[in-house]
């Protein structure tokens, strides 16, 4: 009987190390990504020279794009391993999207929306 006990808080005490150890690497992945994605937003941002105004995706692998190079204005093509230059435009045809133009998704009304259709799916069988 007594073995039987100290083998079930065994399995139970390796079970919380094991857990312990999964949440401590979730946890040092989670700053590890942090700290990396605030090193490359401080490069992306960086000095202010250029900047990637527009991306339009032509195919998988085919971009065009409006980039800012210091005070001028360039569309470029970009594909898998050639950058072309297209043309320069001038400041005044830029539109720049403001930034309550730009629409991010509300996940919980979309998650809210795929649970209620379920239900229903599931009350039609």
């Amino acid at each position: 009987m007594l073995l039987t006990v100290s083998n079930e808080t065994n399995s139970y005490l390796q079970f919380l190390t094991v857990l312990l150890i999964f949440l401590f690497v979730l946890a040092v992945t989670w700053a590890a990504t942090r700290w990396m994605a605030s090193i490359q937003k401080g490069r992306a941002s960086g000095a202010g020279n250029i900047e990637v105004i527009e991306t339009y995706r032509l195919t998988a692998n085919k971009f065009i794009q409006i980039v800012r190079t210091g005070d001028r204005y360039v569309a470029i093509a970009t594909c898998k391993d050639t950058v072309t230059f297209l043309a320069q435009i001038p400041e005044e045809q830029i539109h720049r999207a403001e930034a309550s133009e730009i629409s991010v998704p509300n996940f919980k009304k979309i998650f809210e929306k795929t649970i209620n259709s379920n239900r229903d799916r599931k009350n039609k069988e």
